[in-house]
């Protein structure tokens, strides 16, 4: 790393780098950090109680319109489903303009009304559209919980270990689709309608627990120091560390975050001089400014990457399992038992995936990952694509056949849980300049939710219509996205934030170094006062 002029010219880190050893050396952190997780948790939930929801009687009794033998079955079925992605992807683009405004912790609460709200009207709902508008409420909080924690999670973790907490995130979310599968497995026995009321009514109970709990959580330093608060941002940051305000490490990282803050203002300052008069029209106008410098010279490549590799996140086909995979063991030929024991037992395999993810990511980066996954998964599509095309309403005779193309479903859940789950998750954090961080990585989330919509509408009427061609489908897709990762994707690991210009070959970093640098060694002289934007109220 360049490090000429700097005014720290190394950093003294705080424990053992990434990994399990290192997650708990500072069990403050750690206890937040999987605090925090809660939202991925919901958000895992939400996705994952749908599954076998779209099977029980009880719950087809109710909503007949989703029933297999109603006209138009696939496409009310895929609506329902697909509102809470286009909820989550409204909650995903307000709440970065929400959490600088009123704080990362209390816009986590604003998310769990949300939430709550939602919840209720889908237990209480009596006919398709209450359910529907119940998911789509429910989806604007799920949006903001999984935008927001993770940006909380990243501002209070040590350096050393923001990325293995990151991954908890991801794990968190898988572990709530397992825990969502299970609990509807169980309920579906209660033969009246809280067999699929009982499900929904317990989601709120973990986000209640979230939305309480965070209000005894430490506000994000950086957030503080972002709206001039910078004594109170050292104060919460020795609680968060377990250190003296005295620490030399302590003072270290507040100078940092200060000279962050302080290099994010000069810059805006530069970019858009004639909106520093501070008044309201100005402050939006900056707002959407700053948008846009998301697709402009410097940082479009970036943006390419961050919104394409959750665009392939979707489309190599993942929640189309989650939601539907008991339909889909259904067209393997599997008893309606088997269906749900499967179903089941798939989300575990992914889990596992996921957990492997924290030793890989690091060792052999991100970009081979992302290859060999999607090699993987376009593998396991086309052999269960070629099985169902020939043996496809005839299981009964090839049992054998079935169970093979049962096993290749379960080898794309793992690949896919350990390469291109975790991974598009923890990128765009990493990709981005400081001064975009935050609206490229809700861009991104954005593109998540958005073509999660796309493929929650368009499952179920391709699985009913096409049977081996959804298979197809998604192989293409997975094709496509190793054509993606080969050309446009660079390597991320090993390097630091501040070299991903060097990366991206896109912007010189000797010039931004060498200002914060300066605005840092200003800080550390005592020449820089406080440098504030406008006081969140």
């Amino acid at each position: 790393m360049h490090h000429s002029g700097k005014a720290w010219a190394t950093r003294e880190p705080y424990g053992p780098p990434v990994g399990f050893r290192g997650l708990f050396t500072n069990n403050y952190v750690a206890f937040c950090a999987l605090f925090a997780t809660i939202g991925g948790l919901l958000f895992g939930y939400d996705q994952g109680v749908v599954s076998v929801t779209l099977t029980m009687e009880q719950f087809l009794n109710r909503f007949p319109r989703v029933s297999d033998t109603a006209s138009g079955a696939g496409f009310w079925k895929g609506l329902m489903t697909a509102m809470l992605e286009l909820g989550a992807m409204v909650g995903a683009a307000f709440s970065g303009y929400l959490a600088d405004r009123i704080s990362r912790k209390r816009s986590i609460v604003v998310a769990v009304i949300i939430f709550t709200v939602g919840s209720i009207l889908q237990t209480a709902a009596v006919e398709y559209s209450m359910l529907t508008i119940g998911r789509t409420i429910g989806g604007i909080g799920i949006g903001m919980l999984a935008t927001i924690a993770p940006l909380y999670i990243s501002e209070i973790a040590p350096p050393e270990n923001r990325g293995a907490l990151l991954v908890l995130q991801e794990f968190s979310i898988v572990f709530g689709i397992v825990w969502a599968f299970w609990t509807t497995y169980g309920t579906r026995y209660i033969q009246s309608e809280w067999a699929w009321r009982l499900p929904f009514l317990i989601q709120m109970i973990p986000g209640i627990i979230l939305g309480a709990g965070i209000l005894f959580f430490p506000y994000s330093p950086r957030w503080l120091s972002s709206v001039g608060r910078d004594q109170e941002a050292l104060e919460n940051l020795a609680r968060i560390r377990r250190l003296p305000t005295t620490d030399s490490r302590i003072q270290q990282e507040w100078c940092e975050i200060r000279a962050e803050v302080a290099f994010k203002q000069e810059v805006s300052r530069e970019r858009h001089p004639h909106l520093q008069d501070g008044s309201r029209a100005s402050r939006w106008k900056l707002e959407a400014v700053s948008w846009a410098d998301c697709f402009r010279h410097g940082c479009w490549r970036r943006t390419v990457v961050g919104m394409g590799i959750m665009f392939f996140q979707q489309f190599v086909g993942i929640n189309a399992l989650i939601y539907y995979s008991p339909s889909l063991f259904k067209t393997l030929g599997q008893d309606y038992e088997m269906q749900l024991i499967l179903s089941g037992v798939i989300n575990i395999t992914q889990l596992v995936g996921v957990v492997s993810s924290l030793w890989t990511m690091d060792r052999f980066g991100r970009r081979p990952l992302l290859l060999i996954g999607a090699l993987l998964m376009f593998v396991s599509h086309l052999i269960i694509a070629v099985l169902v095309g020939k043996f496809g309403g005839r299981w009964t005779d090839y049992a054998a056949e079935g169970w093979v193309a049962v096993a290749f479903l379960f080898f794309y859940m793992l690949s896919f849980g350990a390469t291109w789950g975790p991974v598009p998750w923890a990128m765009p954090s990493e990709i981005f300049p400081s001064s975009l961080r935050a609206k490229g990585v809700a861009l991104s989330t954005c593109s998540n939710w958005f073509n999660n919509f796309i493929i929650g509408l368009i499952t179920p009427p391709l699985v009913q219509n096409t049977n081996e061609g959804a298979y197809v489908f998604f192989a293409v897709f997975c094709a496509l996205a190793f054509v993606f990762t080969w050309f446009l994707v660079p390597e991320t690991n090993g390097r630091s934030l501040e070299q991903m210009d060097e990366v991206f070959k896109d912007v010189s970093s000797e010039a931004e170094e060498e200002r914060k640098a300066r605005i840092e060694r200003e800080i550390l002289e005592g020449k820089r006062g406080t440098f504030t934007s406008t006081p969140s109220p």
